[in-house]
């Protein structure tokens, strides 16, 4: 399953340290917010002071800083720089300290720039004893307002394209179908590949028709939720919300595009999705917008 950061005990043993209390406002079990990061690209020999390292601290900062803290959050893949260093993981996890010791729940899932391996090695305690999918991340987190459906869609590391296999599918046909009245949010770093208007990057999931197909199907499937482009986007497909959330370590072309995160707050015929930028007079920034679940 995906790699769910909790334990706070597992964390610090692993890098040597000695375990903290927590402190601040706990998230609560039963709360509807939902903060979401993507593409962070921590790398070990990264300067402190450098954009990619400052970005995901002061997101974390901001997190925090939140009068009611998120019952849960996402980082959807493209955890490290380049191909999945074990530096990079130990860098990522030190940043990651702040949230763990308050209590907050973190579930990470893999990107086309993640090791799988490489990850464990650095916090071997997140492994799953028994996954839901063999060599795979995937599980359900199941919140007051909504289930997230939390897929692993990195096919080989340094490989632009994903793939969730038939394995996977099959295991989110079988929990979806479990869990048939509560909204159900899909989380996968890549992109579906559904052509049409708008043409979806070319680099994303290969397997994109066969997982709309499930998705479709499922009424209680709301959205589907990934990053790998680092963009912001918000479109429609089949009365399901696809929601291309900003990179928080960087973009490619700064006059159409910023890095941030999105806090996600649920409600029972929808959500309000606000995207927080970097940039504090970003036009981006603060702006709220409300979708409505399909029937």
């Amino acid at each position: 399953m995906p790699l769910h950061l909790v334990s706070r005990r597992h964390f610090f043993l692993q890098l040597g340290a000695a375990a903290a209390l927590s402190r601040g406002r706990a998230a609560s079990a039963g709360g509807t917010r939902v903060a979401v990061l993507n593409d962070t690209h921590i790398g070990e020999k990264q300067p402190p002071d450098s954009a990619v390292p400052a970005n995901l601290r002061r997101t974390i900062e901001a997190l925090l800083a939140l009068p009611e803290r998120p019952a849960a959050v996402v980082i959807n893949g493209d955890l490290a720089l380049k191909d999945g260093q074990r530096g990079d993981y130990v860098h990522f996890a030190r940043l990651l300290a702040p949230l763990r010791e308050a209590g907050v729940p973190v579930h990470l899932t893999m990107g086309n720039h993640d090791d799988r391996a490489v990850f464990y090695e650095v916090l071997k305690q997140e492994r799953p004893s028994a996954p839901v999918v063999e060599s795979k991340h995937a599980a359900v987190v199941r919140l007051a307002g909504a289930n997230l459906f939390l897929l692993d869609s990195l096919k080989q590391t340094m490989v632009t394209q994903g793939q969730l296999g038939a394995v996977q599918r099959d295991w989110l046909a079988r929990a979806l179908d479990a869990e048939p009245e509560k909204p159900a949010l899909v989380f996968a770093h890549h992109n579906p590949r559904l052509g049409g208007d708008p043409l979806h990057y070319p680099g994303g999931l290969e397997d994109s028709e066969e997982l709309w197909s499930l998705l479709a199907a499922r009424p209680q499937v709301k959205a589907y939720l990934h990053g790998h482009i680092h963009h912001r986007e918000f479109y429609v497909h089949q009365g399901i919300h696809l929601l291309n959330t900003p990179a928080t370590s960087y973009v490619a072309d700064k006059t159409t595009s910023t890095t941030g995160w999105t806090l996600l707050s649920l409600g029972a015929a929808g959500m309000r999705v606000t995207t927080h930028t970097h940039l504090d007079d970003h036009p981006w920034n603060g702006v709220a917008v409300d979708l409505s679940w399909r029937a």
